[in-house]
């Protein structure tokens, strides 16, 4: 369930200027939507990830949607959120404020 939502995601941000689809591949990045070259959402271990300045991101952590995002070397990362699949934020929105940052 959670892939599709993904995979709608991607159909509906690709069409953004500057924004380039997830790749075949393995590695960080490779289940990517990157806007101008740089990743701002990816979907990991069957959760939404997206990269946020670190003050939305704490607000979110502390609304209980989600946590900060581990990328399993054991620290979390200030500004990238794994978001709850089931929180009840939409993805779309969350995805697009996290679009617009890293694009400026």
């Amino acid at each position: 369930m959670t892939e599709e939502r993904f995979e709608d995601l991607v159909d509906e941000l690709q069409l953004c200027p500057g924004v380039t689809p997830p790749r075949p591949g393995r590695g960080f990045g490779s289940h990517a939507l990157k806007v101008h070259g740089r990743i701002f959402a990816m979907f990991v271990r069957g959760e939404l990830v997206v990269k946020l300045p670190k003050a939305r991101v704490d607000e979110l952590v502390e609304g209980g949607h989600g946590v900060r995002f581990d990328a399993n070397k054991g620290v979390p990362m200030k500004e990238w959120f794994a978001m709850d699949p089931e929180s009840p934020l939409e993805w779309s929105a969350v995805a697009r404020e996290a679009m617009e940052f890293v694009g400026g």
